[in-house]
């Protein structure tokens, strides 16, 4: 095998894993799932159904990636943080795959530890999502989300770093410029 997976995970059948992927304690991968090149998946994860994982994806402990939802390259998911795929659910009355709401996780976003996202939103591309913020709306490129329900507080450099008012990063000086409320890197 090009990649690794501990002995207490299961993997079902019909699942795609990258070269350099590690999978580790506790985890269940089920059926029709791919997931790229060098991605982490650690303690007690579930990649339920059919759902498609980038490469360099990061997922902490103790999370559950619902069918119904897509992790482009780079993303990052913060231990414990919540996934949904139904708004309406009833146990006495399940809807299935058909019924699942779509969330994207695009190129690079980072989601804290706890933070819930609500079904149905596109998190933007490098954006990142405090510790236990509540996403119930889609996130724009590049902005730094948090509170119940997360509203933008500000921006946030592809590094990761808080982008300051003159739009400029501290850290790996990348500089950018706003346009139209959507902030472009130069």
């Amino acid at each position: 095998m090009s990649y690794y997976v501990h002995e207490s995970s299961y993997i079902d059948n019909d699942v795609e894993i990258g070269e350099g992927t590690k999978v580790w304690h506790f985890c269940h991968v089920q059926e029709g799932a791919q997931i790229g090149t060098d991605c982490s998946l650690g303690q007690n994860v579930n990649i339920g159904s059919h759902v498609k994982i980038g490469n360099g994806v990061k997922i902490q402990n103790n999370v559950s990636v619902y069918e119904g939802v897509e992790l482009e390259d780079y993303a990052f998911c913060g231990p414990s943080m919540v996934f949904t795929n139904d708004l309406t659910p009833r146990s006495k009355y399940p809807k299935g795959p058909g019924g699942f709401i779509k969330t994207l996780v695009r190129y690079g976003a980072s989601i804290g530890a706890n933070a819930t996202i609500v079904c149905g939103n596109t998190i933007g591309r490098w954006a990142m999502i405090a510790s236990g913020a509540v996403v119930t709306k889609d996130v724009t490129d590049y902005a730094l989300m948090a509170g119940v329900p997360a509203k933008q507080i500000g921006w946030v450099c592809e590094c990761g770093i808080p982008l300051k008012a003159g739009l400029s990063c501290e850290v790996c000086e990348r500089t950018y410029s706003l346009e139209n409320n959507q902030l472009i890197q130069k």
